[in-house]
């Protein structure tokens, strides 16, 4: 069915489809690009899908990237970006749950009836201003429905990832799931035991950095998905907390709350500048995982004697934090930060007791916006005392503001010269140095050396030589 309709064209994806046109092939955006303009959004992509075989557009284009070739999957590279460019396709058996043994190249009715949601499944012709539509995709997406193309259980059964992509994009436009669909996914739950950590692990990073995290959790646990992908998270349900911290409820309760408050901040990290923070998707993921796994180490800490207690809980979490991770593939730039964020939130509420120069050392520290951040989203999903935050970003400004020293006080040869030998007991007197410079003991070098003389003396590897 032709729908006619004005919509948007990036110039390089309509350059794409005149040239394809232009040498007697048909050619039309696809995807996602004509699902977001007619929801009113803006896309992030442009994919164009076309008749031209792999070896055509090849012939046709002076840069392409074969990234998918026998899958009729190239990129093209212009001035303006590079597109996906993708021939019609049939496909064969998916004998190992993640693409087909086989493709035959076809036309565009049978290349969308292989697609996996309707509203992912549309055509759009740029000249004659009109959307093709073999599918329903335009009455889902008016109706906000998710649904597959075709039976569900076949869909789900030839790609078991879009069990996870059913719950992404059901949580990114708010659509509602089909209820076949739904069903579908909760019989083949299971089936995501076999996808490969890698693209779950992708999966599960969109939906905690997209500023749709609550709703996707909540997806993944009313499908069964949950218990599958992310059991440690799943654990959390029914985990009691002491209503004085927590009157919110359990863990699990407590934990929807914070990802609920996350993807507001989502919007805000992205349109505001937050010092420290560039706002981008590594940000986002990082502090996505770390709201998600920053209590993933109480349903094991739990105790009751009189009170409610999860003693360590913050170094257990961190354990699973990094296993999680690690089972998942993410990089080692993501695992570090998130690691450190679940093992140290707990301690965050102390830092302004700390000794001036620990607690300028942690301010100047470059994981401190993301401690910033996870603390105030956790008072925010508890009992909303902000009132820590709110003097440690005060602090935090005040730092910012205050340049670093470029030159250290006192160095090693500095020691050495003034009478004290090698050893190990030398760079923690460095180190003193330091901190008393940042409590504003010592602003010279000969304050220094006077103040080393009256912290460490007596003999040993790091003390003062004999004269």
């Amino acid at each position: 069915m032709m729908f006619p309709t004005t919509l948007s064209c990036d110039p390089g994806a309509l350059a794409i489809i005149r040239r394809l046109r232009g040498a007697g092939h048909r050619a039309y955006l696809v995807g996602g690009c004509v699902r977001d303009q007619l929801m009113g959004r803006s896309p992030a992509d442009w994919d164009v899908a076309t008749d031209a075989t792999p070896d055509r557009v090849e012939a046709l284009f002076n840069r392409v990237i074969p990234v998918g070739k026998a899958f009729g999957v190239l990129i093209v590279v212009l001035p303006q970006g590079e597109y996906e460019v993708a021939t019609f396709r049939g496909d064969g058996d998916y004998s190992d749950g993640r693409r087909p043994d086989g493709v035959t190249f076809t036309g565009p009715e049978e290349d969308v009836r292989r697609r996996d949601f309707t509203i992912n499944a549309l055509l759009y012709d740029p000249e004659a201003g009109c959307v093709l539509d073999y599918v329903g995709g335009v009455a889902d997406i008016e109706q906000g429905v998710v649904r597959t193309v075709g039976d569900p259980q076949q869909r789900f059964t030839e790609d078991h990832l879009r069990l996870l992509r059913a719950v992404r994009f059901a949580a990114r436009t708010g659509f509602a799931l089909d209820p076949g669909t739904a069903q579908a996914m909760r019989e083949l739950a299971p089936l995501a035991a076999a996808v490969s950590g890698e693209r779950l692990g992708d999966e599960l990073t969109r939906m905690l950095a997209e500023g749709a995290a609550r709703r996707s959790l909540e997806l993944l646990d009313a499908t069964g998905l949950l218990a599958v992908v992310l059991p440690e998270v799943a654990a959390l349900h029914g985990v009691t907390q002491p209503p004085e911290f927590h009157p919110e409820g359990d863990v699990w309760v407590h934990t929807l709350a914070m990802l609920g408050t996350w993807d507001a901040r989502v919007q805000a990290l992205a349109r505001e500048r937050v010092p420290g923070l560039a706002g981008d998707a590594s940000d986002c993921a990082i502090l996505g995982w770390a709201v998600l796994l920053h209590d993933v180490g109480k349903p094991e800490t739990r105790t009751e004697d009189g009170r409610i207690c999860f003693y360590g809980h913050d170094a257990a979490g961190a354990t699973k934090a990094e296993a999680i991770l690690t089972r998942l593939r993410r990089a080692t730039k993501l695992i570090r930060p998130v690691v450190a964020l679940v093992a140290g939130h707990m301690h965050f509420v102390h830092v302004p007791d700390m000794r001036e120069a620990k607690r300028r050392r942690f301010l100047r520290d470059e994981g401190f916006p993301y401690h910033l951040e996870l603390h105030r989203l956790d008072c925010e999903g508890s009992h909303g005392k902000l009132g820590v935050y709110t003097q440690m970003l005060q602090a935090y400004g005040q730092e910012l503001a205050t340049p670093p020293p470029r030159q250290p006080l006192l160095r090693g040869d500095d020691l050495l010269a003034a009478g004290y030998q090698p050893g190990p007991q030398m760079g923690r007197m460095l180190r003193a140095v330091e901190d008393a410079r940042l409590e504003h003991q010592v602003d010279t070098r000969d304050e220094a050396l006077a103040w080393v003389r009256q912290q460490f003396t007596g003999g040993g590897s790091g003390g003062r030589a004999e004269g």
